[in-house]
């Protein structure tokens, strides 16, 4: 028996590199959270968040059902919908962006 000899690929020195995808936080509408709670945890925990993007993001939430918040790295992006989430905001599961 003959074997023939084993090629390995060949090497290249390029690297790609891959961002890492970033993950959207969205408020969902409900019945219990007051327009001003809303407002004051978005001001309280996202980051430069202004009152006016706080209470236009808040009308979006009322009339939409929804507003996506907050776009960045996956580890903010779990801090932000945990602290949003304990203050007792209804929010939609992280999603990729």
């Amino acid at each position: 028996m003959t074997t023939s000899p084993t090629q390995a690929p060949e090497r290249t020195n390029q690297v790609v590199k891959k961002p890492y995808p970033n993950y959207k936080v969205i408020v969902l509408n409900d019945d219990f959270n007051t327009f001003q709670h809303v407002a004051n945890c978005l001001m309280k925990y996202i980051p430069n968040m202004t009152s006016d993007r706080a209470w236009e993001l808040t009308n979006q939430v009322h009339h939409e059902g929804q507003a996506t918040v907050w776009v960045g790295p996956q580890e903010m992006a779990e801090l932000y919908h945990q602290q949003l989430s304990r203050a007792g905001l209804t929010m939609a599961p992280l999603e990729q962006a």
